[in-house]
């Protein structure tokens, strides 16, 4: 195990060297580079508005990117951030002493309420530049609005809630219209609904917020100075119009559930953290006298919204008699305390203070700290200057703070595009499930971090741990790369190595049955896992060299099935006597190798179950491969395990329709062994044509000839159209076979008659019936009873003879006058040609002086011509030219010859008269006479019109311009 262990370490980590030089210069062991590149923005990035108010601020409120501010005691500056360059004021009309108290402003950045220091309330639309009392408000110093966020748009706000500092809460709605603006009050309406009380009595309403949760329950928050108020109840479907009187309602006659804290600042602030892409707030901070209370909001919870709660205490610099907080802000993960002169930043997850930020004195105090919840935005202004900050990257080291709180799973969420802090964090929970012994979650951990791998094998081996040192090895090996081929081969080793001694161990051990068989289980998954397949596959010989070792010949087979090594999976059944498993594993898998190498062992012990596995396979098996398996087990068997044999090759032969040879030869060969009654069926099912006849005819006759299947051998004869043999051995069988073999050369006659003879000398000779020989004459009309006679003996009588000799004489008589009638049929038939002879000779035909040659189109009579029955004339020369090309070789070359012989003959005198025999003198010197040339010439020239015979047939496919004279013949059309 070690030397696996050192080996797959020099193989894996041959950087080893690289990493501690690295480490020397400040690169930790894990491989990632930890330093920072650039400088980091802080979180929270403070930007001053460049703004110079003509008078002091008096109060300031953003949201939905829309800012609103009083200055001074009687104008109104609104800002649209979207397009700064564009203020817009407005004056409040106020002539009296009365002073901004407070502002709010709602979700949408439309309604604006303005709270005076009289007791009176006003009311700002964005799209109007007017500034309208409400009526009914007055006489109320207003503490807190509750916007509806669910019914409000940007001309009606929908039912809302108002807090005094008389501690009453009102329910109100504003609705502004274009015809409503100059006629009706905004003011729909204004009614109580409820007091709020601390032990003293009713107390200032610090804070309303609304929220609504699932199946219509609503949930109203409201906070006086040391307690916060839950009211919760649900509202009808299609009545949330009618405002939140009936929650109210339903706490009329005891005290809401509350939260109190003894010590209070004088007022409290509530802060609701909401993420961009949710509609209803997370978390909830509220800067009351003990400190802040921090926790969640759960919407599912029946009675109270708050959850996870916790109590912050105030920075230990913070007093809350000398520098109280004034405001709070609430993000994802920090709030903010806004005091006199500083800003502090307070992480929620351990209360530690990880930001402060001080403001100079020339700016003056600071007056009030707000968020616009749409843009994540916060705003801190004085009497003179108006501050931004920017929230940037606020998770940041949140994963940090999760790990050390041992809350690993958000640690890694929060650093999970972080590899590098992702490292930190597994190792960090990996060391941590160590030490607390969880050692399979540490393997887990471990494995997907960059340390050291032997360290980790060495820390889980030495604690003992095999099971979780697998599963460090599992994970490690599924998070290497195709590449590192190495590495995936000594794990994949080393794993089947520790399966290996674990099931040797507790295969043993009955009562770890159940573990046994899970770790078999996970032992063959591994072994099948396709991203092992390659690894196990190339480095096969190794894996069965450890399963020999160990003995475990279950799992080798197994193995060997997931390879597809069946061979080694039959070659294991065969030597364990389990022939019909190993049928089974090469009937299932139709290898045809392993069917051609396993057949002959299989067949001696299971021959039916083996060829019904054959012909399964049909025509994927190639017949002659299996003779030899086939050879060796007949040789040995009964008859009856020859027929299953003889079955196969049966299959093979009527079934697939093979043509190989020694297919239908063994097949013979077992027939004339076992089944002769098939053989003659079988020969004479395969026909006569030598030429469609799969079996070899020579070996298939002395085949029969040594088992003495005297019948096969002559169907054999037959086919080899060897009849004398075949009717030599016929006539040891059978005469009436004999005589079907006689009659079979019906295109030899002679040869016919030979057999027939040897037919009627055997019936003769030795079996010496006259009867049956001459039956023999009534069955072959060749034989004659002269050709039978010498067969008989001496001292037969005539008497057995009489009707035969009469029957032949008369025959002869017929035959006698049949060619007389013939003679004179060809005498008349001799007699008519010469007459037609005579007729040819003096028939002549006419031409008039005009006529021209067919050929050249000139007079026909200045030359000599030829007249042809078809009508057409031509000169003797244009015929011969016309001719003579068409001409074969042989006959070119004989008229050539004949034109000398004529050109070299002797023509008479025309001043001296020839004698009447002058051309025929030459004939007695051995010469043709002249007429006799002429008249070869032309037999060859004027054998048919060159227009209508033959010749013009035969040229029907020749081109009209010779292609040697086609350009020539091109070049002159141009």
């Amino acid at each position: 195990m070690a030397s696996i262990l050192d080996e797959y370490e020099d193989s894996l980590y041959r950087s080893a060297s690289v990493q501690q030089s690295r480490a020397s210069v400040g690169i930790p062991h894990s491989g990632y580079v930890n330093a920072r590149l650039e400088k980091e923005t802080p979180i929270f990035n403070k930007q001053r508005i460049d703004f110079a108010p003509p008078e002091k601020i008096n109060s300031l409120v953003v949201s939905s990117n829309q800012l609103c501010m009083s200055l001074g005691k009687d104008t109104l500056l609104r800002i649209d951030l979207g397009k700064p360059d564009e203020p817009n004021q407005v004056e409040l009309g106020r002539k009296d002493e009365a002073k901004v108290y407070k502002m709010f402003l709602d979700h949408t950045g439309s309604h604006l309420l303005i709270a005076l220091n009289t007791s009176e309330c006003l009311y700002l639309n964005r799209s109007v530049q007017k500034v309208r009392a409400l009526s009914r408000w007055k006489g109320h110093l207003i503490e807190s609005v509750g916007w509806n966020k669910f019914l409000g748009s940007e001309t009606n706000t929908g039912p809302i809630l108002v807090g005094t500092a008389q501690g009453q809460i009102y329910e109100a709605e504003i609705s502004v219209s274009e015809g409503s603006l100059f006629s009706t009050n905004p003011d729909q309406y204004f009614r109580q609904v409820y007091t709020l009380e601390e032990e003293s009595g009713p107390a200032p309403v610090c804070c309303l917020e609304i929220e609504r949760g699932m199946e219509g329950k609503f949930f109203i928050i409201a906070t006086t100075r040391k307690r916060l108020f839950q009211f919760v109840g649900k509202v009808p479907e299609g009545t949330e119009q009618q405002g939140f009187g009936s929650i109210f309602a339903m706490h009329a006659d005891h005290l809401p559930s509350f939260r109190e804290f003894p010590a209070n600042l004088g007022f409290s602030e509530i802060a609701f953290y909401t993420p961009k892409l949710r509609s209803n707030p997370r978390s909830f901070a509220w800067l009351m006298g003990n400190g802040v209370l921090y926790g969640t909001l759960d919407y599912s919870r029946p009675d109270s919204i708050l959850s996870d709660e916790r109590v912050w205490v105030y920075p230990s610099d913070i007093d809350i008699t000398v520098n109280k907080p004034i405001s709070i802000v609430l993000t994802q993960f920090h709030f903010l305390l806004l005091l006199p002169d500083r800003v502090k930043a307070v992480c929620t997850l351990n209360g530690q203070v990880v930001f402060q930020d001080l403001f100079l004195e020339k700016f003056g105090l600071l007056t009030r700290m707000i968020k616009d919840p749409t843009v994540q935005q916060i705003w801190i202004h004085t009497e003179k200057v108006v501050f931004r900050y920017h929230v940037q990257r606020e998770s940041r080291d949140v994963w940090r703070m999760y790990m050390n709180m041992n809350k690993f799973d958000l640690a890694k969420e929060y650093c999970k595009d972080r590899p590098e802090c992702l490292d930190i964090v597994l190792a960090k929970e990996a060391e941590h499930c160590f030490q607390n012994k969880r050692y399979l979650d540490s393997a887990k951990c471990y494995a997907l971090t960059q340390n050291y791998f032997e360290e980790i094998a060495l820390k889980f081996i030495e604690a003992k741990q095999e099971e979780a040192l697998m599963e460090f090895l599992i994970k490690k090996l599924s998070n290497l790369k195709p590449s590192e081929k190495t590495q995936t081969t000594l794990l994949t080793t080393w794993l089947t190595e520790l399966y290996l001694n674990w099931l040797g161990i507790l295969e043993g051990d009955p009562s770890q049955r159940n573990l046994y068989l899970d770790i078999r289980e996970k032992f063959r998954t591994f072994l099948g896992s396709p991203k092992n397949k390659d690894c196990l596959f190339n480095n096969r010989a190794s894996i069965y060299e450890l399963l020999a070792s160990h003995g475990d010949t279950e799992h080798m087979v197994y193995f060997a099935v997931i390879m597809q090594d069946y061979e080694r999976v039959v070659a294991h059944h065969c030597q364990h006597d389990e022939y019909d498993e190993a049928l089974n594993v090469l009937s299932r898998h139709r290898d045809e190798k392993l069917f051609y190498k396993f057949s002959p062992v299989l067949i001696q012990h299971i021959p039916k179950k083996v060829v019904d596995a054959w012909i399964s396979m049909g025509s994927r098996l190639d017949a002659r491969n299996l003779i030899p398996a086939l050879v060796n087990y007949s040789q040995s068997a009964s008859t009856q395990q020859i027929n299953e044999a003889i079955r196969y090759m049966e299959f093979c032969v009527y079934q697939l329709e093979e043509t190989q040879q020694a297919i239908h030869n063994y097949l013979l060969s077992l027939y004339a062994l076992c089944r002769p009654d098939s053989l003659l069926s079988y020969l004479e099912q395969a026909g006569t044509n030598p030429n469609r006849i799969h079996y070899d005819l020579k070996y298939a006759l002395r085949l029969c000839a040594e088992h003495g299947h005297h019948h096969a051998c002559v169907h054999i004869y037959k086919v080899m159209e060897l009849y004398e043999e075949a009717v030599d051995l016929a006539l040891q069988v059978d005469v009436d076979l004999a005589k079907s073999c006689a009659d079979l050369p019906e295109d030899d006659e002679e040869l016919r008659k030979k057999l027939w003879l040897k037919i009627a000398r055997h019936v003769v000779q030795e079996e010496k019936d006259v009867k049956k020989a001459m039956a023999c004459l009534s069955s072959c009309a060749l034989l004659k009873i002269e050709d039978v006679l010498p067969f008989f003996p001496d001292f037969v009588t005539i008497d057995h003879f009489k009707e035969a000799i009469c029957n032949s004489l008369e025959d002869y008589n017929k035959h006698i006058e049949e060619l007389k009638r013939e003679m004179e049929e060809a005498t008349q038939s001799a007699k008519r040609i010469r007459e037609d002879i005579q007729e040819m000779r003096n028939k002549y035909g006419s031409v008039e002086p005009q006529e021209k040659c067919a050929a050249c189109d000139f007079p026909l009579l200045n030359r000599p011509f030829y007249l042809f029955l078809c009508g057409h004339m031509f000169h003797y020369d244009c015929l011969l030219q016309a001719v003579f090309p068409n001409l074969p070789a042989y006959k070119q070359a004989k008229l050539e010859d004949l034109q000398k012989k004529l050109a070299t003959t002797s023509q008479p005198s025309k001043g001296h008269h020839r004698p009447k025999d002058a051309d025929t003198i030459s004939l007695g010197k051995g010469q043709q006479s002249r007429e006799q040339i002429k008249a070869d010439i032309d037999d060859i020239v004027a054998a048919e019109c060159v227009y209508c015979g033959e010749l013009m047939i035969r040229s029907i496919d020749k081109p009209f311009i010779e292609p040697q004279k086609y350009e020539e013949e091109m070049q002159s059309w141009l």
